[in-house]
């Protein structure tokens, strides 16, 4: 299975997948081949709890193509818990920044054509 098809079926789960450095411990993005601190090649794959906080957002209200039924919505940066990784994803239902405060609680929902789906938690 390619690392794409592992991080579609874990975000489908609610989980993210990471790789950690088999040298230093550092977390990456799955996508990351080489530490970033160290310069080791060598990691393992991790998979961690795909909840978070809202980093950072854009509002989407006039779509690209294809995009259209699911207006109004924002592209997400979810920072994830127990990690220094930022993931971003797809969050539908939000048109104003009330929608969606800085800091909310959020998860990973699932993955479909748009990406990873993230929504907001419930405190």
């Amino acid at each position: 299975m390619s690392v794409k098809e592992k991080l579609t079926e874990n975000a489908k789960l609610g989980k993210f997948l990471a790789h950690k450095c088999a040298k230093c411990g550092h977390l990456h993005l799955s996508t990351v081949y080489f530490c970033q601190k160290c310069g080791n090649r060598g990691a393992e794959e991790v998979i961690l709890e795909g909840a978070g906080s809202i980093a950072t957002y854009t509002i989407i209200t006039v779509p690209p193509a294809g995009f259209e039924k699911f207006t109004p919505y924002a592209f997400v940066v979810l920072k994830l818990d127990g990690a220094d990784l930022r993931i971003s994803g797809f969050m539908g239902g939000i048109s104003t920044p009330e929608d969606l405060p800085m800091g909310a609680r959020a998860k990973i929902a699932g993955f479909d054509e748009r990406g990873i789906i993230i929504e907001k938690t419930v405190k």
